[in-house]
């Protein structure tokens, strides 16, 4: 019994230690982390709650497999049951190992289709992004706000104190809190994906097509993610940081960002255009008239009488 026990004890202490990292989220990778980050949308949120009901389901089903597989080692093993029992049928057993799985799947689909509906389907949105996946950054447009900018990563040597290697850009996507944001993506080379795990959003950028998904940011803060499609050979280095502030912050940067209006038109006196003919025969030149010479005509002579 000691030997089994020293055998189990390192498995016991990681299965511990693996039920205790569950309390852990984060809204941006940590060293050892093994589950979700922290829910910042309603969107992962349903998806965490959608986990962890499978996560009992799935252990249900592995406590019971585990028993009942114990049960038969211990219960027919040949040193107790030198003789095998022989049967080959159970009609109880073979209806019932029939119907609960089918139970099981509809207990799933049910949560599972209302799940991919919510985060299918785009509400009323407040706010439209595209973004745009190049190899190998993003590019952002506000079409509403007329504001677009490019988001590249920034390098190790030029990282401030405090910034994450690989995942910090030099724009950051600004978005308000409480907002409905619908974002519009697609690809400029090749196939890539716009993912934020902390937002429960991964939509492939496709060349060619728009696709389109939604989130609704809870509370300020810096939320991280990355391309999440092999897209060549700086796959890794595409990370997308989105910061969520107060409306009030939003329009601030939207006034900072979005181009001046193009200056007004300055008035110019009107030049003075020669007078233009309204009609063609006004546009005729006159013909020049040559001298008229006037030739006198013959007075009619009188007839002349005949000679004798």
């Amino acid at each position: 019994m000691r030997g089994i026990l020293k055998k189990t004890l390192p498995f016991l202490s990681f299965l511990g230690v693996t039920l205790l990292s569950f309390g852990l989220f984060a809204d941006y990778p940590r060293p050892w982390e093994m589950t979700f980050q922290e829910p910042a949308t309603p969107v992962m949120e349903k998806i965490h709650s959608f986990h962890n009901l499978l996560i009992w389901i799935e252990g249900g089903i592995a406590i019971f497999v585990i028993s009942l597989l114990l049960y038969v080692i211990f219960k027919f093993r040949a040193s107790k049951n030198p003789v095998p029992a022989k049967f080959s049928h159970n009609t109880l057993i073979e209806i019932i190992w029939t119907t609960v799985p089918v139970i099981i799947l509809i207990v799933i689909a049910i949560p599972s289709f209302k799940l991919l509906y919510f985060m299918d389907v785009v509400p009323k949105s407040e706010l439209t992004i595209k973004a745009t996946g190049h190899q190998w950054y993003w590019s952002y447009e506000y079409p509403d706000q007329k504001v677009s900018f490019d988001s590249f990563l920034i390098e190790d040597d030029k990282l401030k104190p405090g910034q994450m290697r690989l995942l910090e850009t030099d724009n950051h996507v600004v978005v308000p809190v409480n907002t409905n944001v619908r974002v519009i993506t697609t690809s400029a080379d090749v196939i890539h994906s716009w993912a934020i795990p902390s937002f429960g959003v991964k939509r492939d950028s496709v060349p060619g097509r728009l696709n389109e998904t939604w989130f609704n940011v809870k509370k300020e803060g810096l939320y991280y993610g990355q391309c999440s499609e092999l897209c060549g050979t700086k796959h890794g280095f595409m990370p997308i940081v989105v910061e969520a502030v107060s409306p009030a912050k939003f329009q601030q940067w939207i006034a900072m960002k979005a181009p001046p209006p193009p200056p007004a038109p300055v008035a110019t006196p009107a030049a003075v255009t020669p007078s233009v003919p309204t009609s063609p025969v006004e546009a005729k030149p006159a013909a020049a008239t040559a001298p008229q010479t006037t030739v006198p005509t013959p007075a009619p002579s009188s007839p002349q009488e005949p000679k004798k």
